[in-house]
């Protein structure tokens, strides 16, 4: 029996734009920020896998990837940002923690594998996350 997890990842799969995926030019700079994700993965027969791994960079459109474990090209994955469990915090946006992916090309390295991923939606770029009334000027500390 297939997981809700392995069954989401195979719908999205079917409703990704073949054209979309294809594109090789960036839209969007990266941060080179190191960035602890668990990678969650379902392989063909509908058995679940998740792995600790490392963002390498990230940008809207997509993450560059370390993980251990080899996946094929084409790969569905679900990535998830760990955090503190805390409620929302009045005057900030909810932020995502768990993106869908897929992988769009993959360097095979000696100990580890390096993922290109595309995001199934590009993340939020909004500059206006916090709004003005919840912002006050820090007092100063002399």
């Amino acid at each position: 029996m297939l997981s809700l997890g392995c069954l989401y990842l195979l719908w999205w799969s079917r409703h990704v734009s073949s054209t979309l995926l294809k594109k090789k030019e960036r839209k969007w700079p990266r941060l080179q920020l190191a960035i602890p994700v668990f990678v969650r993965t379902c392989d063909g027969s509908g058995k679940d896998s998740l792995e600790f791994a490392t963002a390498l960079n990230i940008s809207p459109g997509g993450a560059l990837v370390v993980v251990r474990r080899s996946l094929p090209q084409s790969a569905l994955v679900s990535l998830e940002i760990p955090s503190a469990p805390i409620g929302p915090v009045k005057g900030f946006k909810t932020s995502l923690r768990i993106m869908q992916a897929k992988a769009v090309w993959i360097a095979h390295r000696d100990d580890y594998h390096l993922l290109g991923l595309k995001f199934a939606r590009r993340l939020s770029t909004d500059a206006t996350a916090v709004s003005e009334k919840h912002l006050r000027k820090a007092g100063s500390a002399v």
